[in-house]
């Protein structure tokens, strides 16, 4: 009878451990194709407050707001690019998960090459003084 009352105990401790949470958006759209096109806008889109989750990922307040605001601008007619450029000029290149090459992202883009070949440099640095 304790193995019962243990296993029984444990339970609910293991399916907590399993338990999802999730936001659901009762936003009606005018058709499932706008649905479609605005979840994945909003999914590349990063959330301001979070670090490295999309509007869709976040349950932060600003991203709900957000996400809303991306649907309600799709049930419009607005473009993608439209709603990237409103929520760019708002937040900066930092919304997007691919920001464009351009003289304030330079860094961003060239680092990674940067450090390649700085290291490369230094490999062949260290093989010619052997």
């Amino acid at each position: 009878m304790k193995l019962l009352q243990k296993i029984w105990l444990f339970l609910p401790l293991v399916l907590s451990g399993i338990a999802q949470a999730e936001m659901v958006d009762t936003f009606q759209f005018q058709r499932e194709s706008d649905r479609v096109r605005a979840v994945a806008l909003a999914k590349s889109l990063r959330c301001p407050q979070c670090q490295n989750q999309n509007l869709v990922e976040s349950n932060a307040t600003i991203a709900y707001k957000l996400r809303l605001e991306v649907y309600e601008m799709v049930n419009q007619g607005k473009s993608d690019e439209e709603i990237i450029q409103i929520m760019t000029n708002r937040f900066g290149h930092f919304v997007n998960y691919d920001p464009p090459v351009n003289a304030q992202t330079w860094v961003l883009w060239g680092m990674p090459f940067g450090l390649c070949l700085m290291l490369l440099s230094l490999i062949i640095w260290r093989t010619k003084k052997k």
